[in-house]
Formats: structure tokens, C-alpha cells, sequence
């Protein structure tokens, strides 16, 4: 695939911003605290890391992490100056940087659904680990003020849990379908 860096520059953006109204698109939930299950959000940025390579979806995904932290800031509230950065970083920059570690494993399994479907579910569990710490090492201190604790951590495993393996099988099931209809290696999405 050979594509102009324009080409590739615009196509990040149009599915950053697909990404962005589809995260709009949420199943009603209890996460008072952030997350949400929604309508195949990050399935854009997937196909972004798988197709472009993985610095095109590290930048992509952490573009993305910018544009949901804008959307999120009011989780974000009456906390101390170090646990807005430490929620910033975590929640925002690496949960969704990671998201372009889509495209890690395309050279090595050259079936392309199977390629995706495995970056996609490894992106997604490395979102989940970087909201799971986060809940346990900045949430939770905010409740318990003691530290780390078991509460805390089975806490953040539970709520984090809640909305991420949902959101894992909608983006498996949802990449799976596309990969039948279209071809992601090829410049002009062919059909498969």
C-alpha cells in the first residue's frame, strides 16, 4: 500500500471524527465516574492503526484521546492538581494512545481478520488495564484516602470491567463484519 502522507493524514481524520460521533452513540449505564458502552467507537481507530501502522495509530489514537478528554473534562472535577495529571495521562492519553497498537501484529498473521481481531482485542484490553490502574491508583485514593487497597482494586475491576469487555465484544464483532466486506490493506478499501 502506498499512500501519500496527505492521503493517509486525511483519512485519520475522517475516522477520528467518525470515532467521535459514534462515541456519542451510548448504551444508558451506571458509570457515573466515566465510561460508557457505545456504537463501535473505537473500531475507527483500529482500522487506522491496522492499516496505516502503528505510529499512524499512536498519533491517531492519541488525537482521539485529546478530543475525549475535551468531551470528558467534567469527570474531572474537584480532584487535586496531581490526580487531574495522573487521570489525564492514564485515562486519556494512554487509554486511547494504545488503541493504535492496532496494527501491531499485521506482518506477522497475514489473515487479515484474524490480524485485526487479535490487535483489536489486545488494543482494547491495554485500554482497559490503563482505566483499571487508574481506578485503583487515582480514583480510589480519592474515596479512601488510605492508599491502595484490595477494595480498590477489585473496585476498579468490576467498574472499569463493566463497560470495557462490553465495548471489546461490540468493536470485535463490529471489525469482524468489516473485515468481510472490505479489504484494509488495499489504498482504496476494496471490497474483500
Amino acid at each position: 500500500m502506498n499512500m501519500t502522507k496527505t492521503h493517509k493524514l486525511a483519512e485519520c481524520a475522517l475516522l477520528i471524527a467518525i470515532a467521535t460521533v459514534l462515541n456519542f452513540i451510548q448504551f444508558p449505564g451506571p458509570w457515573i465516574n466515566g465510561g460508557s458502552i457505545t456504537l463501535c467507537s473505537m473500531v475507527p481507530i483500529c482500522v487506522i492503526g491496522y492499516r496505516h501502522g502503528v505510529k499512524w495509530g499512536l498519533i491517531s489514537g492519541f488525537t482521539y484521546g485529546i478530543i475525549q478528554m475535551i468531551f470528558g473534562m467534567n469527570g474531572l472535577k474537584g480532584i487535586t492538581l496531581a490526580t487531574f495529571i495522573a487521570a489525564i495521562i492514564l485515562d486519556y492519553f494512554l487509554a486511547f494512545s494504545v488503541l493504535g497498537l492496532s496494527g501491531i501484529f499485521r506482518k506477522t498473521i497475514k489473515n487479515q481478520t484474524t490480524a485485526i481481531i487479535a490487535e483489536t482485542s489486545f488494543a482494547v484490553f491495554l485500554r482497559f488495564l490503563c482505566h483499571f490502574i487508574s481506578g485503583f491508583l487515582v480514583w480510589d485514593s480519592l474515596i479512601n484516602s488510605t492508599g491502595i487497597s484490595w477494595s480498590g482494586i477489585v473496585y476498579s475491576l468490576e467498574y472499569n470491567g463493566s463497560y470495557m469487555l462490553p465495548e471489546l465484544i461490540i468493536t470485535v464483532v463490529a471489525i469482524t463484519v468489516l473485515c468481510k466486506i472490505f479489504n484494509f490493506s488495499s489504498v482504496n478499501l476494496k471490497k474483500a
